[in-house]
């Protein structure tokens, strides 16, 4: 277990945040759904030990952070949160970070946000920048629409029907369990890489009512169903170099993941394919990513 720390990033919001490694090079580690802070366990210790001072945030509405005062929970918001944390509280003026899940969509919008804040980003099982055009030209076909996808009732009953979702899960342990199917049949993880345990350790931030009404803000703003703080950076090209990981047993992202990832990003090292990987690349197969950031990042830290 890591030590949790609070700070003030906006007018009544604080973010839970674990920090180890103090003194080494800036590595900013976000989160997605349905996850917190904690999907990162296996990756601070190493990371830390290998000369990074790792940050690992809940993102506001989730784990151990406040909900939002203003009812905000899109990307740009998100991007201001985790910078005022990373530079205002801790004081970094540059630093690395990574991403899968939502968690990879708020580093994108941070890097293009801020320029120069971001020096390296490294993304795995995430959205990718809305560039159909460009996509099309490069002979990469749309995805398919998404009530059409084996996974997708999840997606638009958190964006849509909200509330009466809400009503059903009455109870701590059905909310658990509720979150529980993703690390599990929903298909979203490579087999056998959750046991028992590390589903309840998963899942126990997500028994609060109101934390998991508000982890599903994002997919109202996905819907149309609750407004942006202001618009996302997700409609351009990024020249900031990024890593590209893929876990393929990932039932949630559309396998032309790698090929949309190779032209969007125009510093792209990769797309890698990690065996043995789903959706939660980091937990998977931590062995990988700890040692790919080590390697992405070494001259960073000189």
């Amino acid at each position: 277990m890591f030590a949790v720390e609070h700070a003030p990033v906006a007018d009544g919001l604080h973010l839970a945040y674990v920090r180890e490694g103090e003194g080494g090079y800036p590595l900013l580690l976000v989160h997605g759904y349905p996850e917190t802070k904690r999907i990162w366990w296996r990756n601070i210790a190493p990371l830390a030990d290998a000369g990074f001072e790792v940050i690992v945030p809940d993102l506001r509405g989730y784990g151990d952070s406040g909900l939002a005062p203003d009812g905000f929970y899109d990307p740009a918001v998100f991007a201001h949160d985790v910078y005022r944390l990373v530079h205002a509280v801790l004081g970094h003026d540059e630093c690395a970070t990574a991403g899968g899940d939502l968690g990879g969509v708020v580093i994108q919008d941070l890097s293009l946000r801020f320029p120069g804040f971001v020096a390296r980003q490294c993304i795995f099982n995430t959205i990718t920048p809305e560039l159909g055009d460009v996509y099309r030209e490069a002979g990469i076909a749309p995805d398919p629409d998404r009530s059409m996808r084996p996974t997708a009732d999840y997606f638009l009953r958190q964006g849509r029907d909200a509330d009466a979702l809400l009503t059903e899960l009455d109870t701590p342990a059905r909310r658990r369990a509720y979150i529980a199917d993703f690390y599990g049949h929903r298909l979203w993880a490579a087999p056998g890489t959750f046991t028992p345990d590390d589903v309840d350790f998963m899942t126990e931030p997500f028994a609060d009512v109101d934390h998991l009404r508000a982890s599903w803000g994002a997919y109202e703003v996905a819907c149309g169903a609750r407004g942006l703080s202001e618009a996302p950076r997700l409609f351009e090209r990024s020249d900031v170099p990024t890593l590209v990981l893929y876990g393929p047993d990932d039932h949630v992202i559309w396998p032309n993941f790698p090929d949309k990832c190779a032209v969007a990003f125009t510093e792209c090292i990769g797309p890698f394919v990690v065996p043995g990987a789903g959706h939660f690349l980091q937990w998977e197969r931590a062995d990988v990513l700890n040692n790919a950031l080590r390697y992405f990042l070494a001259d960073l830290k000189r």
